[in-house]
């Protein structure tokens, strides 16, 4: 397959607001490492990483300048040294992944991170589906333990994961409860499978106190965490998996013990680079139920190639619901 020796990307230039440090440059096709596959890049969808990489606040800091985009659909076009074709990946595949510099043209990514695109989804679609659903998947099944007829909660559930997580607790047979900033968003969140939604405002406490939550999903932190231990119920089980509130909690282990409930800390990244098998075996579930239907990743918009900077600003606003996606190439 042919492959040209340049091609445009956009990276972050210095620290700041995305659209104020991202630019559109035309650089060199990178070349494949051992272990690698180069894919030619249909879509990419925008994660709040991408704010926070712009910032220089996320846990990774990338040399300036670099390539942002954390996640995409693509086809493979080459093969690094150590590749065999045909034992994970062939020229040609159409394929999901997740790696840091992929909003671009053209991008390298660990074979070991990449997975065949569900063909039930479009390109859109499967460039959101690897981050959010597979952090969902561990977080309420490997972390959660979320059982068939047990009430979930979700917090920030009109967001992408927030979405991710309402549609795989519904798919597991749960009673699933959603919070959401604003009354624009309690649609997204009930379109996504939650029973039952809740203002971030409103008094959920004392509406889930009784008989209480068995599993709670919290990508917000802050006040929401705070107040889910308020409604925890036996044996009941907090997940953390992110701060989007910008507020790290404190667990009180001695709340913990009274009420008898589990913390556990999500780091989803952690399973790809220790557990990639358990990563494969998820993605084989979410393919099937994404055959099944069952699986639909939310999307607000998907925006031309031009508009990245624009589109992680949007998503660093708060006010979108599910994903927003750059489409790359036609």
């Amino acid at each position: 397959m042919s492959v040209p020796t340049a091609m445009k990307a956009w990276r972050v230039v210095s620290h700041g607001e995305p659209e104020q440090v991202m630019e559109l440059h035309e650089v060199p096709v990178p070349q494949p490492g051992p272990g690698e596959v180069l894919l030619r890049v249909r879509a990419v969808a925008v994660n709040f990483p991408d704010v926070l990489l712009a910032r220089g606040e996320y846990q990774e800091r990338p040399e300036l300048p670099f390539v942002p985009g954390i996640e995409l659909c693509g086809d493979v076009v080459a093969l690094g040294a150590g590749v065999d074709e045909g034992d994970r990946v062939r020229v040609g595949d159409r394929v999901v992944g997740s790696k840091i510099g992929v909003l671009a043209q053209y991008a390298t990514v660990p074979v070991e991170a990449v997975h065949p695109a569900p063909s039930a989804l479009d390109d859109a679609q499967a460039a959101a589906l690897t981050i959010a659903y597979q952090t969902a998947w561990f977080g309420l099944h490997r972390r959660g333990g979320l059982q068939a007829g047990q009430t979930l909660l979700v917090h920030a559930a009109a967001g992408g994961v927030g979405t991710a997580a309402c549609q795989l607790g519904r798919a597991a047979g749960a009673r699933v409860v959603g919070v959401v900033g604003s009354e624009a968003k309690v649609a997204a969140a009930r379109a996504a499978g939650a029973d039952q939604v809740f203002l971030r405002d409103d008094d959920w406490v004392a509406e889930l106190r009784k008989p209480g939550v068995d599993v709670v999903f919290d990508p917000v932190g802050g006040d929401s965490f705070e107040r889910s231990t308020r409604c925890i119920g036996f044996e009941g089980r907090i997940v953390v998996v992110g701060f989007a509130s910008g507020q790290q909690p404190t667990v009180r282990a001695d709340h913990a013990l009274v009420k008898n409930y589990s913390v556990l800390g999500l780091h989803w990244a952690l399973y790809q680079k220790r557990r990639p098998d358990l990563v494969d075996a998820a993605h084989a579930e979410l393919d099937k139920l994404a055959a099944s239907g069952v699986l639909r990743p939310v999307l607000s918009d998907v925006v031309g190639f031009d508009q990245a900077p624009a589109a992680v600003a949007r998503l660093a606003g708060g006010a979108t619901t599910g994903r927003l996606v750059v489409r790359v190439a036609a």
